[in-house]
């Protein structure tokens, strides 16, 4: 019966898909689901945007090992980047009315700026796709006994499919569906766990000493930690296209700033569900750890309607958050590389380019998930990409006057320089990713000095 469930789950998302491709008449309807979208599905839409693998999987793990700190970053970093949004750039950014994140940065600061920008942003998709991937192939080798990397190909294709056929509209349907899906799915489970567990109450007594500490151990590496923890996600997705995307897909400005809103609520709440799930399993199944430990509870509990109920809100988790992540980068890549570099491009061929695009960004994510790296690794590396190299251009563009494209291009550069070098070469006590940020400042305030020919 779970197969089953699981297979009609997945032919219902594909139909959906090809079935929404015949609404798509321009670029814009792909990209951006044709700027109609109302307050709700904007807001699951947004909530999506981060609640996958990472989320149910990763998180969830990392919390019932370590305790609440360690997840600062998700899910309390991903619901503070959505309020971030709302109060000071989805206005600005709507009032702009452009395509893709890569647009504004040839608005403000020319086509040099546009292709190094589309470049890094394009680069810190491959890592989130792949996470979300990997998590799939998890799933399906757990219940149907295939390999992992067939998982992962079955996973990517079916994505694909219907990320190509429907594009942003697509993704924001499906995602006003999986959240519901989401919300019954985790409710019934937490409720199944916590009562199996002892109670809510109990559970939250019998942790370790410090395990609900939300601050952190009074010295500079811890702090320094600390701080990098919030800004990861936070800062680092603001200036990212999966997010921009959702942004730019609402009916008009202000209700692209209550969803904002309304979707960093979401996500605060709904993101505790598997936090709960993961310490009660732990009680429950104490030889179960890492990031397979809510799945595999679930399939000991032999129960038909917990497992489908799960699977149901595990899989739309991922599936919402691989097809924005591989839709991203594609539109970036055909708007903002592609375009730029042919001649005479119409917007039927840039639809098309759009969607060759699609096909190209699920190879590479597909290919990717091959490496041996943790979901919540993947994660990690795609938001620090964006967060030393993007984010900074981004801000100085909006609101400060003297900003310009050497600015801009420096800015870029050092951020992402300084970052891997202390990321892979030089251990240091402060992280990588905050000197990177530095850089990335000092980088667009010196750079700015000079004057663009």
């Amino acid at each position: 019966m779970l197969l089953g469930f699981i297979i009609a789950y997945l032919v219902i998302t594909l139909l959906l898909g090809l079935g929404l491709s015949k609404f798509i008449k321009s670029s814009s309807d792909y990209a951006l689901a044709g700027k109609r979208m109302p307050v709700l599905i904007t807001a699951s839409a947004l909530f999506a945007t981060w609640f996958g693998s990472e989320t149910v999987m990763g998180a969830s793990s990392v919390f019932a090992e370590k305790g609440l700190i360690s997840v600062i970053e998700d899910p309390f970093g991903a619901a503070l980047c959505l309020f971030l949004l709302g109060a000071f750039f989805a206005k600005n950014l709507y009032n702009l009315n452009l395509i893709t994140m890569g647009d504004f940065f040839a608005k403000r600061f020319g086509p040099k700026a546009e292709t190094l920008a589309a470049i890094f942003m394009i680069l810190s998709y491959f890592t989130w796709t792949s996470a979300q991937l990997i998590a799939f192939a998890k799933i399906l080798t757990l219940i149907t006994g295939l390999s992992e990397p067939v998982g992962i190909w079955l996973s990517g294709l079916l994505v694909f499919a219907y990320t190509f056929a429907g594009g942003m509209l697509a993704i924001t349907i499906t995602d006003f569906i999986q959240t519901i899906v989401i919300i019954i799915g985790l409710a019934f489970i937490t409720c199944s766990f916590v009562g199996q567990a002892g109670g809510l109450e109990t559970l939250v007594l019998e942790q370790p000493k410090n395990f609900w500490k939300f601050t952190p151990a009074n010295d500079f590496k811890s702090m320094m930690e600390y701080i990098n923890a919030w800004l990861i996600i936070s800062l680092g997705s603001i200036p990212q296209q999966d997010v921009f995307q959702r942004i730019m897909s609402a009916k008009d400005s202000k209700t692209s700033v209550a969803s904002c809103y309304l979707g960093g609520a979401m996500y605060l709440s709904i993101a505790a569900l598997p936090l709960i799930i993961a310490i009660a399993a732990k009680k429950i199944y104490p030889d179960l750890h890492g990031e397979s430990l809510l799945i595999t509870a679930v399939m000991r509990q032999g129960d038909t309607l917990t497992q489908v109920m799960f699977f149901g809100a595990l899989m739309s988790a991922i599936m919402s958050t691989a097809s924005g992540s591989i839709l991203a980068p594609a539109t970036t890549f055909a708007e903002n590389i592609l375009k730029p570099s042919l001649k005479n491009v119409s917007d039927k061929k840039l639809l098309w380019l759009m969607r060759a695009s699609v096909a190209i960004m699920s190879l590479a994510g597909i290919l990717l998930s091959f490496t041996n790296s943790s979901i919540y690794e993947l994660v990690g590396m795609s938001s620090a990409l964006s967060l030393v190299a993007l984010l900074v251009p981004l801000v100085a563009g909006l609101w400060w006057k003297p900003a310009n494209e050497i600015g801009a291009t420096v800015s870029m550069l050092l951020g992402i320089g300084v970052w891997a070098i202390y990321e892979f070469m030089i251990p240091s006590i402060i992280p990588a990713m905050l000197l990177g940020l530095f850089a990335s400042i000092i980088g667009m305030i010196a750079g700015s000095k000079f004057k663009t020919a």
